[in-house]
């Protein structure tokens, strides 16, 4: 039995396809998902989802959002997804060091907000990288 998953974007459809299991980054950790799943609705943090497609791992990097797992049915709502084949390495290594370095730096309530998001996403991408 196989789960039909569909990523949904502000820009659009960003993947739909038939896979055999799903892990999703949720804000209190990691979630497993097989055909036949109970129904759910959960918070996605910023992070690595991981999709068995075709008999293979495939990383994709999740921004944030929300899914819908029904009748063999996870829809993802996501401010933003990219798949991890499509970031560099050395440049997501890069970005991570610069925001871990801004994050130090911040000083204010606001500053520390917006640097621990733009930290998250650059640990989601180096972590994708080197999967």
């Amino acid at each position: 039995m196989s789960l039909q998953i569909c990523i949904m974007s502000p820009e659009g459809v960003f993947w739909n396809e038939e896979v055999t299991e799903v892990i999703l980054p949720t804000n209190t950790g990691q979630i497993g998902i097989l055909s036949n799943h109970t129904p759910l609705i959960t918070a996605l943090d910023i992070g690595v989802m991981l999709v068995r497609f075709q008999g293979n791992w495939t990383n994709l990097i999740l921004m944030g959002g929300f899914a819908l797992i029904k009748n063999n049915k996870v829809t993802i709502l996501v401010n933003e997804a990219e798949f991890a084949s499509n970031v560099d390495a050395d440049k997501a290594q890069q970005e991570l060091m610069e925001a871990e370095e801004a994050f130090n730096k911040a000083e204010t309530p606001t500053e520390k907000i917006k640097s621990n998001l733009t930290f998250k996403r650059a640990r989601a991408r180096f972590q994708a990288s080197k999967a």
